[in-house]
């Protein structure tokens, strides 16, 4: 997992809700009813965008300083983190009792579909369960 750290400029709306945009990432712009879901929606904003940039071969721009952003009246300016993920596919030599390689077959599953989730599955429980 690789992190990158941008500064997001957060401006405050008439109905409380806040609009968030990036500096460095021209077009990425997100918005949150409150502070903690703006907080939220500024960090999966930066992620998606990374993983676009990524996606298409993009050089990431480098992230300019907190006090180079400017500011207007009630805005302010933190720095949000992403954590993009390698989602490249690795081989990986699984054994598996014969009855169920038979079932999972006859079924007309993708094991590393079902393994993939399975596992995904397992790793959320594990983390949300660290986190208690």
């Amino acid at each position: 997992m690789t992190e990158y750290v941008y500064p997001a400029l957060f401006h405050p709306n008439d109905d409380g809700s806040f609009t968030i945009t990036y500096p460095d990432l021209p077009g990425c712009i997100s918005e949150g009813k409150s502070l903690e879901n703006a907080m939220y929606m500024a960090q999966t904003a930066l992620t998606q965008w990374l993983e676009y940039l990524r996606d298409k071969e993009t050089a990431f721009p480098d992230a300019c300083s907190l006090n180079s952003v400017e500011t207007a009246d009630g805005d302010f300016v933190t720095l949000i983190r992403a954590e993009l993920k390698d989602n490249r596919a690795v081989r990986r030599t699984v054994s598996l009792p014969k009855w169920m390689d038979d079932a999972v077959c006859e079924a007309g599953l993708s094991l590393s579909r079902v393994l993939q989730e399975a596992l995904k599955e397992k790793l959320s429980q594990s983390i949300l369960s660290h986190g208690e």
